[in-house]
């Protein structure tokens, strides 16, 4: 039976040490994290977001007849509205008054269509509070100085970490401009896991906001100048609630949020305004729009889940964030696996191997409950890649004959 060594204990702390200053392994815990979020029981009460999609079957619906032609798959996506689809669905929804009315494409017109931009602007100058999407990119013509746009003035800490932009890559005309909120769409590079949400942006100097935190301050009556901003720590709204970010001005969302979320296409939009214009009995009660935050989103399939943005909105009113364990936990979790390698070469390889399935399911099982019902997430990838790398080492390394001196 050989010894305990010192040197795979100094291994497995450098190993765990180095999986927590990594950000590229850290990302690792997200995606472990998404998948257990999409395995979780959700508990939410229904959020004050609704989310309208448009996808193949409502533009065949909305087109005029002489304009008709099959869609193929995934053509909804790349079509752009007219500003008279637009305008049709800020009519019908203006029936349930909703208290903002956001668009997450960017409006913006095909030449052929810019003669009808009128009819779209009556109809918008009629919503209280409306939302469109711009993104932010490199310096170009469509560039707008710093003080045009929404900035946060109480604003603490580094700004190091967030990510910079010095101009506008797309964004809508001047004249939708001065009758709406500017709401910035960029996303991070590495989205995939689709759990961090921007919050925040840096735009030649000044903190704005994205798209999902500009929906909610408008939805609390309330303007950027009321909020206060602890880089790399929280949002404070002027309502007491309180937004957990990143360095990187993201906050991470609870994927079960987006269950909380009211889905409609267009077609039951529109049939539940014409019930209710004609005081028929409604098919779909939509009383409940009143006062909340309508979503126009164009969609591929629309029995695609729900979006990052609706998602993001639904956790912050419910105030649903995961909470990560502190930081000590890692420690904790660094130094059991150091202090298992001391007794490694006791264990057998039998018991060892059934002893790290046992405990990797058990551990799996905890992180659903604790997710489910407490909304606390336990780091996933640093104790079981620590168990296993004592795993493999206890399988590949042949017992000595002699205990080594």
């Amino acid at each position: 039976m050989r010894h305990s060594s010192p040197t795979l204990v100094l291994v497995i702390v450098l190993l765990g040490v180095l999986i927590l200053r990594e950000p590229r392994l850290q990302q690792l815990d997200d995606v472990f994290l998404s998948w257990f979020m999409q395995n979780a029981a959700p508990h939410f009460p229904p959020a004050q977001v609704t989310l309208v999609e448009i996808g193949r079957d409502d533009f065949q619906e909305i087109t005029p007849p002489e304009g008709k032609k099959p869609l193929r798959q995934g053509a909804a996506a790349r079509r752009s509205l007219s500003p008279l689809e637009y305008a049709l669905f800020i009519q019908a929804v203006l029936d349930f008054e909703p208290a903002v009315i956001g668009f997450e494409p960017i409006v913006i017109w095909r030449d052929r269509d810019k003669g009808q931009e009128q009819v779209f602007l009556d109809q918008a100058m009629r919503v209280p509070k409306l939302l469109v999407a711009v993104e932010l990119g490199e310096k170009g013509p469509d560039d707008l100085a710093a003080e045009d746009l929404p900035s946060f003035s109480q604003v603490t800490g580094s700004r190091g970490g967030l990510a910079q932009y010095s101009g506008i890559s797309h964004r809508p005309d001047d004249d939708i401009r001065f009758i709406s909120t500017p709401g910035f769409i960029n996303l991070p590079t590495d989205s995939s896991t689709g759990i961090h949400v921007p919050m925040l942006f840096e735009y030649r100097g000044e903190i704005v906001p994205s798209f999902t935190l500009q929906a909610v301050i408008l939805w609390l009556r309330a303007t950027p100048s009321d909020v206060k901003i602890e880089l790399g720590a929280r949002i404070l709204l002027p309502n007491g609630w309180r937004i957990p970010i990143h360095p990187d001005g993201s906050t991470t969302i609870n994927p079960l949020a987006a269950f909380s979320v009211r889905r409609l296409t267009l077609n039951q939009l529109l049939l539940a305004a014409q019930e209710r214009e004609s005081h028929r009995p409604a098919t779909i009660d939509l009383s409940d729009l009143k006062d909340q935050i309508v979503l126009l989103r164009l969609t591929e399939d629309p029995l695609q889940p729900p979006n990052i943005i609706s998602a993001a909105i639904a956790t912050i009113q419910s105030n649903a964030y995961v909470r990560r364990a502190p930081w000590i936990y890692d420690w904790i979790v660094i130094l059991a696996a150091a202090g298992l390698s001391l007794f490694l070469w006791r264990i057998g390889k039998g018991d060892l191997f059934l002893s790290a399935i046992a405990l990797s399911a058990g551990y799996s099982l905890l992180e659903l409950a604790l997710l489910s019902n407490n909304r606390l997430w336990l780091p996933m990838f640093l104790p079981l890649v620590l168990l296993w790398i004592l795993v493999f080492v206890r399988l590949l390394i042949r017992d000595s004959a002699k205990p080594l001196s």
